[in-house]
């Protein structure tokens, strides 16, 4: 399936103002909250905008003796996701306890996965260009529970607390520091979420906070990252800074450059870049120092006494497999081999599972190239420009479906097609109805035709006499028929009888 695509590696970067070349090595901690309708370890509701604090169960606020039950239904959906991203599937791993204070964490740690994760290696197939691919290999998927909220802007002397996303499931997947710009790094991030809408496991939200990620940036000298594929050795790849709480595309490419630049000019100048952990500031567009870096052993992990190893069968997984869906990829492909479109137009209509659903529904049993065409241009167009989604779309599948089955038939033009596409947007209805009821059928009666490519040649001597002379000047005619019968003349029966006439 990516027999067509060319894995090539990066050149060195170039960075305005600095003194020498350098590349940058970046690796992705992706926060993805589990499409779940409850919580990791309680029974209490996931629902986004609800009264704060109304969906926290018991254990979520740490009340005494509450013990965590684990949800197997947000475990299948780590399994999903592993098996989507080609993923090992560890059948048997443990939660710990990630041990630090915030008062949006009442238990004073977060339930967690470090020495024994769920999902161990796969890896992302990003697209970067036509035939251009870059592989970011993926060293592990685990399972945790989300904090709560900390709101600051309610009253000027307190702080308040929403404990409803404590207790939510995410799935933290991190990858190797494969990535090598900040283009590939938003296309990596955007590539995860695609996958994981296909497989229903995460809604990919990124205003909601739904899905975040954690961005380590570092910079090295050109070959240093080739020193470290073939010795495994992270010290080639310079000082790393973690940038926290990524959740726009934009920002994460933005954060990526500054931060290179910043640590690129401190190395410059002779000084040394510092591990640590360092927020963007999007409206200065820059980042700036939040806390040192922790490492492990600042967290005090160590395993949760209160939850037992996880244990899965392999026949369950099994299961699980056999009901994947077709992911991006294996359907753009098959949208190439089998309905001969271009790489691109296949790109654009699998780029959402949402538009790729819509396009198959109305390509079924219909010319894919003509359904690509209206779908791509006229119709994601028009949702763009009118800010919807295919969900909100006013036209349906069967509508669009029944505008092309009437050109196919004869019975109108792509000029009235587009008239009747305003209509359904605008009015809805059934198209063939529409087109009954006001008389919008093509005009395919080659006597009548005749008769008007007739009048329009004998009101127009002069033009006759030059359109002979040169017959590109014969469209002039078409244009002039067309004009005279509302659009409705059929173009094609049009050329003919005109390019006949002036012969």
């Amino acid at each position: 399936m990516l027999d067509h695509l060319s894995f090539t590696a990066p050149e060195p970067k170039t960075i305005a103002g600095a003194k020498g070349d350098w590349e940058l090595v970046i690796g992705l901690e992706v926060h993805a909250q589990v499409a779940s309708k409850a919580k990791l370890f309680s029974g209490a509701s996931t629902e986004f905008g609800a009264e704060p604090n109304s969906n926290v169960a018991f254990v979520d606020c740490a009340m005494p003796g509450m013990l965590p039950v684990v949800n197997e239904f947000c475990v299948a959906q780590a399994v999903r996701t592993g098996l989507g991203l080609k993923a090992a599937i560890n059948l048997v791993s443990a939660f710990d306890r990630k041990n630090y204070f915030y008062p949006d964490l009442p238990q004073g740690y977060q339930i967690s996965q470090l020495y024994h994760p769920i999902v161990g290696e796969g890896e992302v197939i990003v697209d970067m260009a036509p035939g251009i691919a870059r592989r970011v290999r993926i060293e592990r998927i685990h399972i945790e529970q989300d904090a709560g909220k900390s709101i600051h802007d309610m009253d000027p002397n307190m702080s308040f607390v929403d404990l409803n996303r404590t207790g939510v499931a995410l799935m933290e997947i991190v990858s190797r520091p494969d990535i090598r710009g900040p283009e590939e790094a938003a296309a990596y991030v955007g590539k995860l979420r695609q996958i994981m809408r296909y497989l229903g496991t995460c809604d990919g939200n990124m205003q909601n906070g739904n899905l975040r990620a954690d961005v380590n940036v570092s910079v090295c000298p050109p070959g240093a990252y080739e020193k470290y594929i073939e010795t495994g050795d992270f010290s080639h790849l310079g000082t790393r800074c973690e940038i926290k709480n990524m959740n726009s595309m934009r920002f994460i490419q933005q954060a990526i450059d500054f931060e290179a630049r910043r640590q690129i000019a401190i190395i410059e100048d002779g000084g040394t870049v510092v591990q640590e952990t360092r927020l963007y500031d999007p409206d200065r567009g820059e980042t700036r120092s939040m806390r040192s870096k922790e490492e492990a052993h600042d967290y005090r992990y160590f395993p949760d006494p209160d939850l037992l190893p996880l244990e899965i069968e392999q026949a369950w997984v099994d299961d699980i497999a056999a009901s994947m869906p077709e992911l991006p990829d294996e359907k753009k492909a098959r949208f190439v081999r089998e309905m001969g479109l271009s790489e691109y137009d296949a790109g654009v209509l699998t780029a959402d599972v949402e538009n790729a659903n819509f396009f198959e529904i109305v390509a079924k049993g219909r010319d894919g190239k003509q359904v690509a065409n209206w779908v791509i241009n006229e119709l994601f167009g028009r949702l763009n420009k009118e800010g919807l989604v295919i969900e909100t779309s006013p036209i349906s599948a069967a509508q669009l479906g029944g505008v092309i089955d009437l050109i196919a038939k004869g019975d109108i033009s792509g000029k009235i097609a587009k008239d009747l596409f305003e209509i359904l947007w605008t009015e809805g209805g059934d198209p063939a109805e529409i087109v009954e009821a006001r008389g919008m059928k093509q005009v395919t009666d080659l006597g009548a035709i005749e008769k008007v490519v007739d009048e329009i040649i004998a009101a127009n001597p002069a033009q006759v006499e030059k359109a002979r002379q040169n017959p590109k000047l014969a469209g002039w005619f078409v244009g002039q028929v067309l004009k005279a019968t509302g659009g409705k003349a059929n173009p094609a029966a049009v050329n003919e009888l005109v390019a006949k006439k002036l012969a």
